[in-house]
């Protein structure tokens, strides 16, 4: 069997507690109960499954979901080596059978004919079909599948099956209130409570243009970003170009109402 050291977390990450989702959490580990967390990107979602995996004792193995993701790439596969064909458990498989935490991180991003292979992990049979070796792998007692999913990726092209969604608990998650937000961008990044405070009122003001030409305003990520390059050196208004402007928008008029707003903050 392979070992997991390697996705155990050894340190605790930060994560500071917006509600009761770390209490959540725990009483859906308690009956393996599959968990979604459902939130914008950059919120938190995955530090909250690496401080809880680490806050349970249990490796966390991550599989980031695009769109040319196979089931193949779940499950595993037959692969040459100097022996001849071996098989090859994939990342969902290895914790299945070792009782690791799957974390599926922005699962919408996977076709929905790929998603549908933990169907069978996600209800009372909790067992994983390798077709392709005719065996059946029945998950390790302490095995727990977590996805993320970002609502704003909804579309008709773009959305998890009901029957998916409805295996799940669901978890939602926000950006923090002002005040925990420039409290987790002076402990992620270095800064100063003034820096802080003032990156979170330039964050909030993009997002009060989510819909009026953004998609997504500024995330905590994209704030801690800044807050880096401020503690590097760079002018505040320069890091804010860096790390909140030109990545969210192209279009020159946001980019001048971001700017000015960011004056206005600064």
């Amino acid at each position: 069997m392979t070992n997991l050291d390697a996705y155990r977390i050894a340190k605790e990450p930060f994560y500071r507690s917006v509600g009761g989702e770390v209490g959540l959490f725990e009483a859906a580990y308690r009956s393996r109960m599959p968990v979604m967390l459902k939130g914008p990107t950059g919120c938190g979602k995955t530090r909250f499954v690496e401080h809880m995996a680490w806050r349970l004792g249990r490796p966390l193995i991550t599989v980031s979901c695009h769109e040319d993701m196979t089931a193949s790439d779940l499950v595993g596969r037959y692969l040459l080596d100097a022996e001849g064909t071996v098989w090859h458990d994939g990342p969902l498989t290895l914790a299945v059978r070792q009782g690791a935490i799957c974390y599926l991180d922005e699962i919408v991003e996977a076709r929905q004919d790929t998603t549908v292979v933990i169907h069978s992990l996600t209800d009372d049979r909790r067992i994983l079909p390798l077709e392709k070796k005719n065996e059946v792998v029945k998950a390790h007692p302490d095995f727990q599948v977590v996805i993320s999913y970002n609502p704003g990726y909804q579309s008709v092209l773009k959305d998890l099956k009901e029957s998916t969604k409805q295996r799940f608990a669901a978890i939602p998650f926000d950006y923090p209130e002002a005040a925990g937000e420039a409290e987790i961008v002076m402990r992620e990044a270095g800064a100063d409570k003034r820096t802080a405070e003032a990156l979170v009122r330039i964050g909030a003001r993009s997002r009060n243009l989510k819909g009026h030409g953004l998609e997504e305003g500024a995330s905590t990520r994209m704030l801690v970003n800044a807050a880096l390059l401020v503690a590097a050196g760079v002018p505040i208004m320069e890091a804010c170009q860096v790390a909140l402007v030109i990545p969210i928008t192209d279009d020159d008029d946001l980019r001048d109402a971001l700017t000015g707003a960011i004056a206005a903050c600064v």
